[in-house]
């Protein structure tokens, strides 16, 4: 792993912003307008879908997709001008919150400056330029065989690190060259010594069937040499088989607890339930304690957390990325869960959860049992999955605490705790260190 990634960035909330489908103006202005509220939500860091002008040649739907880049230089004037831009990053900066763009280099648009310029860049099937997933037709593949290639998109990066962003979420990661990423790392930290990379790297059959195309395609343990936090993609078919069948919950808390020695000691996941190209949560998930057990799991698992903008509406609609389709915030108040994302976005910082010995506990029961431990102190939490009823052992000494996520008062008895529909956090001493 990139060895100055500091563990800090394990209690920061990410979110994800499609500016095009976020307001009624669907530009830049319309998110900075917003940026109290979501300062008030709880964020650390606002990421922006692709900024730049969208390719019209194969163009798909009547807008055209924004990871369809016609020049990485520009700004998309639907989305305003660099000005605005600016503008976007002083207000969020003024509130304390970070900026991040998508930099997408694995393509460009058929009609891209790259392509017109520099058409020996561009990757080639049977001596046509192509791309190498058949899915993605509105886009051409770039061919890092060539380092003239490597020099411009350096030359890119730079460019945006020097208006002032404070990071960059990495399209389809695993399938560009690591020594271009960890080049591309040590050019940016000269900039910024803070500067942030995000990897969205692949899940493991789409890095094997890559990989049996006869293309390179790094893992996730190979991208932390380069990159400081990575999707939780990895464990992503665990989780969605059990929001959609109700089944397997113990092989995605395997898969969760695999993360701990699979990877660096100091790695970074970010933990989603839902982002612009998953369907929203609430499609599987209707029940209020369940989907407020779903949102506090993300942000107490150890990593970052990862929202989409229109989860704290409960939105169901997954945007579509080609046309205009706003966000439906109608519902924004719903089960409270704004002022809920606040709460838990609130124990995320508790330093207990950067500093304190993590463990995820195994159940026989559809709940996650999870505790941090520093010293004698405890954050326990235990999340109900499955709406189950009934009592587990916890780690606490017995007696009354309050459920720091809703401040109800709860008892622990003979090291049981009676668990109902609601998550728990409670914080106090453990019980093996004291006897002990």
């Amino acid at each position: 792993m990139a060895k100055d990634t500091s563990v800090d960035l394990r209690n920061q909330v990410i979110y994800q912003v499609f500016p095009r489908q976020f307001s009624d103006t669907a530009n830049f202005k319309g998110v900075t307008k917003e940026l109290d509220r979501i300062q008030k939500l709880g964020v650390d860091i606002l990421y922006l879908l692709p900024i730049h002008p969208i390719g019209n040649l194969h163009k798909k739907g009547t807008l055209g997709c924004p990871y369809s880049i016609m020049d990485y230089r520009k700004i998309n004037p639907d989305l305003g001008t660099m000005k605005d831009f600016k503008e976007l990053i002083f207000e969020a900066h003024k509130r304390d919150i970070k900026v991040m763009i998508d930099i997408v280099f694995n393509h460009t648009s058929k009609d891209s400056y790259i392509l017109n310029a520099h058409p020996e860049w561009m990757f080639r099937k049977n001596g046509e330029i192509s791309s190498k997933v058949g899915d993605w037709w509105d886009v051409t593949d770039l061919d890092f065989s060539n380092l003239a290639l490597w020099n411009e998109l350096l030359r890119v990066l730079r460019y945006w690190a020097k208006q002032g962003i404070d990071g960059y979420r990495c399209d389809v990661a695993s399938m560009i060259p690591l020594d271009f990423w960890i080049l591309a790392r040590k050019e940016l930290k000269k900039i910024n010594s803070n500067f942030i990379l995000l990897a969205e790297s692949i899940d493991f059959n789409f890095v094997k069937e890559i990989r049996d195309a006869g293309f390179d395609a790094a893992s996730d343990c190979e991208l932390y040499q380069a990159f400081d936090m990575e999707y939780d993609y990895d464990i992503w078919s665990l989780y969605d088989k059990f929001i959609k069948t109700k089944e397997g919950l113990k092989d995605w808390v395997k898969g969760l607890k695999c993360q701990e020695s699979l990877y660096p000691k100091n790695y970074i996941k970010v933990h989603a339930l839902e982002n612009h190209d998953r369907e929203r949560i609430t499609n599987f998930i209707q029940d209020e304690a369940q989907l407020k057990n779903f949102t506090a799991l993300i942000y107490l698992l150890k990593g970052a957390t990862f929202l989409y903008a229109g989860q704290e509406a409960c939105d169901k609609k997954m945007e579509s990325l080609f046309d205009l389709d706003p966000i439906d915030w109608s519902t924004l108040g719903k089960y409270g869960m704004s002022e809920f994302m606040r709460r838990c976005y609130q124990i995320k910082k508790d330093p207990i959860v950067l500093e304190g010995i993590y463990k995820i506990h195994d159940t026989d029961q559809d709940v996650i049992h999870l505790t941090y431990c520093f010293g004698k102190d405890v954050l326990e939490c235990i999340f109900n999955m499955g709406n189950v009823e009934g009592s587990i052992s916890t780690t606490l000494l017995d007696g009354r605490y309050i459920n720091i996520i809703n401040d109800e008062m709860l008892e622990i008895k003979d090291g049981k705790l009676t668990i109902d529909k609601n998550p728990v956090v409670m914080k106090g001493q453990n019980t093996f260190l004291i006897l002990k």
